[in-house]
């Protein structure tokens, strides 16, 4: 299948099983609906097309910057769609996560636009979004950064690790000094933040919050992903209008809201 990505442990023990599980029952469905109210982009991914932004952004991880299991990714980049793929390639190569990490003490450090010097912190392999619609380059790369537009495209859009990625490998640094959470506790905290939120089958979750606490980080794609729901996620949210707020709600059938 396009995009498909190797399930890794059974019964979806892990993020990358988890995810896989969603490619087999149901490719096609939205899983994420991304809206930024700063520029007023919208880009709306099924599962097989997110898939194959994490196949592609996964072989880069592995092949092209070296990564290894158990290597630390300081993530410094807002919530956003491209944001979502990067945290499921990390999980999918083994490497450990750290949404708004220090890239001073990380093994490679992926960078948006507005944290490029603090990036340059980072002594090892340096990775730059622009996070321009459409997934657009920079007109001209960062000096010392790969630049993500450019490089993922001639990767391939079939992924399996060198190494097999089990629950109790390390995948996520939680923002705020909060500890490692495993493979495993990832996926059992995101069924736990989707029940937690009533989310089901079908669901479709407003998330307005930022990647810089668990709560984010489940609204915006993991709670979704465990409960076969998929998420409307919003960057400057609070940009808009009740009224206009009240509209998207209603065009794109939300049925569960986590805006802060």
């Amino acid at each position: 299948m396009p995009g498909s990505l190797t399930a890794v442990t059974p019964i979806s023990r892990t993020p990358a099983a988890l995810f896989s599980g969603a490619l087999r029952s149901d490719p096609g469905r939205p899983l994420i609906t991304f809206y930024d109210d700063a520029t007023g982009e919208r880009v709306e991914l099924s599962v097989a097309t997110f898939g194959n932004w994490v196949a592609k952004t996964a072989n880069l991880l592995q092949d092209d910057l070296g990564a290894q299991p158990g290597d630390r990714l300081a993530l410094l980049l807002p919530a956003h769609w491209q944001t979502a793929v990067w945290l499921l390639a990390a999980f999918s190569t083994g490497v450990v996560v750290a949404p708004g990490g220090d890239p001073a003490g990380a093994d490679l450090v992926v960078s948006g636009p507005d944290t490029l010097e603090e990036a340059r912190t980072c002594a090892g392999e340096r990775v730059a979004l622009a996070l321009r619609p459409l997934g657009g380059r920079f007109p001209q790369a960062p000096a010392g950064f790969a630049d993500y537009a450019v490089e993922v495209p001639s990767q391939g859009d079939r992924f399996t690790p060198y190494a097999p990625v089990g629950p109790d490998a390390p995948a996520l640094e939680l923002p705020g000094g909060d500890g490692v959470l495993t493979a495993g506790e990832v996926v059992d905290r995101a069924r736990a933040s989707a029940d937690a939120l009533g989310l089901v089958r079908g669901s479709r979750l407003l998330s307005g919050l930022p990647y810089d606490t668990w709560d984010g980080l489940a609204a915006g794609l993991l709670a979704p992903l465990a409960a076969d729901a998929s998420v409307v996620l919003c960057c400057n949210l609070d940009t808009l209008t009740a009224e206009k707020l009240g509209q998207r709600e209603q065009s794109e059938r939300v049925t569960h809201t986590a805006k802060g």
